[in-house]
């Protein structure tokens, strides 16, 4: 969720501070008539906030229950936002547009079979000079959190993982070298790879919740680090946006 907006509740300050700078990256991409697609996009956390900006966004999504959730998030904002039941395997039969000036893909490629054949499809659906926004889980952050969380085995299959492996049902994890490698063999050109949640997971909510401006000086630090090359192994996920 972007931080543009007050937030009340201590479940949104934390949403602001993990979303901020995926939200600062593509934000600039969206504008009134703007074609969006966003693949699994859920409860409308992103899909709702670029629909206030005028754009035409389609949430794909396999949840009922999560459409269902968007559908009243959306009528709530008093936006208009497509939702459709489905997949990646089925994004290019979905009615509307035929093609889209933006793509959001968050958090899709680590449980799909294929990432590679999901970005494969995705650049049939964008348009010529259209964006690509992928956000996807990094995994030398998901080793370190194995191993704090005491699960040191399972830290060391991830950490001797290759790029095609699973992390278990949690699915895929990337590298920046392996996340820019899939979509450049996809025929994307990726112009900026930003690191996501490097500190965001480690602050105890209740310091969020009980500190006066802790929410905007740590959506501060995100965004200052979120470029820096040697903070990119922490991040939590990695944020790519490509043409």
């Amino acid at each position: 969720m972007p931080t543009d907006r007050p937030s009340e509740r201590p479940s949104e300050r934390r949403t602001a501070a993990r979303t901020s700078v995926v939200w600062d990256v593509v934000r600039p991409h969206v504008r009134a008539g703007t074609d969006v697609l966003d693949i699994g996009g859920g409860t409308g956390g992103f899909a709702v906030r670029v629909a206030e900006l005028g754009a035409r966004v389609t949430v794909v999504d396999p949840s009922p229950d999560a459409l269902a959730s968007l559908a009243r998030r959306a009528r709530e904002l008093a936006v208009e936002v497509t939702a459709v039941q489905g997949d990646l395997s089925t994004v290019l039969d979905v009615p509307g547009p035929a093609s889209a000036d933006l793509v959001l893909c968050h958090g899709v490629l680590e449980v799909v079979d294929d990432p590679a054949a999901a970005l494969a499809t995705l650049r049939q659906v964008l348009r010529p000079g259209g964006v690509l926004s992928v956000l996807v889980a990094q995994r030398h952050a998901a080793v370190v959190a194995r191993a704090m969380a005491g699960h040191f085995t399972q830290a060391l299959a991830l950490l001797e993982a290759g790029p095609g492996d699973r992390d278990g049902r949690a699915g895929h994890r990337f590298t920046v070298a392996e996340a820019t490698a899939l979509a450049g063999d996809a025929g994307f050109t990726v112009e900026s790879v930003h690191g996501v949640r490097v500190f965001a997971d480690l602050v105890p909510g209740s310091l969020l919740d009980l500190e006066p401006g802790a929410t905007a000086a740590l959506v501060e630090l995100e965004r200052a680090v979120a470029e820096r090359a040697e903070y990119l192994p922490l991040a939590a996920q990695l944020h790519l946006l490509a043409r």
